[in-house]
């Protein structure tokens, strides 16, 4: 009997241990999920949107907000897919990662800083003997980092689609085989810059923000830089919801977040978080855009990654 007892008590101890099923998570409760690497910094951006978001929402249910942070992408499907998030604020590719691994769909696209859509910009140093895409092989190119749309992710969709194939060099100072382009990431914008300007690496990528912008761009340093090539563009961000949200909640949060930028109450919360001026509905050619990016990060992960 003394054992029976004690392996009961184990068991009990042991389910306690358990995740509650999906069953169990209380749908009264909206939560806004973030891949981040700076919690504390991101909830401070995230929380205030959110409580104006969720008094709106009483209607359809939702009594209360909360925010979940994940470290990657597949941590954030993970909670997508046991339906432990609702909604995800992200950059467009992304958000394709996200509808890859765990079937989240667009619900509006989101302006920062007044910009709803953006491209990215290949350039080289103005005396550069390069023209095309095509001249890159052979050549070193910097990137920001995997993560980012702009400085990477379109980039590499746009050398495979022009038959340059990619590597990754050690260092910038490595050679790249002659029917590839190398690559190295530099981290940060400016650092992009800087290494095309002092002609370490051949040619760089940033968006057509950050390639206007004086501090990743330096004036002195644009003057003696040129475009080589331009990419389509894309969505800036984009919300994303879980694919069995209910219906009810998903269109009411919609119709909460395309009011909101006009809303004078809703102005400190937007500009709170990562300085949104406004949300648009998804139109067909956005959709087009988020297919394209959606379709070349699989070919990435299979040529590049």
């Amino acid at each position: 009997m003394r054992v029976f007892v004690w392996l009961w008590g184990a068991v009990l101890a042991i389910a306690a241990l358990q995740p509650l099923s999906a069953g169990a998570i209380d749908r009264t409760v909206l939560v806004l999920g973030r891949i981040s690497d700076d919690p504390k910094s991101h909830y401070d951006q995230l929380k205030p949107l959110l409580d104006y978001v969720v008094p709106r929402m009483k209607d359809v249910g939702i009594e209360e907000g909360q925010i979940l942070m994940a470290k990657d992408a597949q941590q954030m499907g993970s909670y997508l897919r046991r339906g432990r998030v609702d909604w995800v604020t992200e950059t467009a590719g992304t958000a394709m990662a996200l509808q890859q691994r765990a079937g989240a769909q667009p619900l509006v696209l989101t302006e920062r800083s007044g910009v709803s859509a953006y491209h990215s910009v290949f350039f080289v140093r103005r005396d550069s003997p390069l023209d095309s895409l095509e001249d890159l092989k052979g050549h070193s190119l910097a990137m920001q980092s995997p993560l980012s749309t702009s400085a990477y992710l379109v980039p590499a969709m746009e050398l495979l689609q022009h038959g340059v194939r990619m590597e990754i060099l050690l260092t910038p100072h490595e050679a790249p085989a002659t029917d590839a382009v190398g690559y190295v990431f530099a981290r940060t914008e400016l650092n992009i810059s800087t290494f095309v300007h002092k002609r370490v690496v051949d040619a760089g990528v940033v968006s057509s923000i950050d390639w206007s912008d004086d501090h990743a761009m330096p004036p002195a340093f644009r003057n003696d830089l040129r475009v080589l090539y331009r990419s389509a563009p894309m969505p800036r961000a984009v919300e994303m919801v879980r694919a069995d949200l209910d219906r009810a909640v998903r269109e009411r949060l919609r119709q909460v977040l395309l009011e909101a930028s006009r809303d004078p109450q809703a102005g400190p919360a937007l500009a709170k978080f990562f300085g949104t001026t406004g949300f648009h509905p998804v139109d067909a050619a956005s959709l087009r855009s988020l297919e394209r990016l959606r379709s070349g990060l699989q070919r990435i992960r299979m040529e590049v990654e």
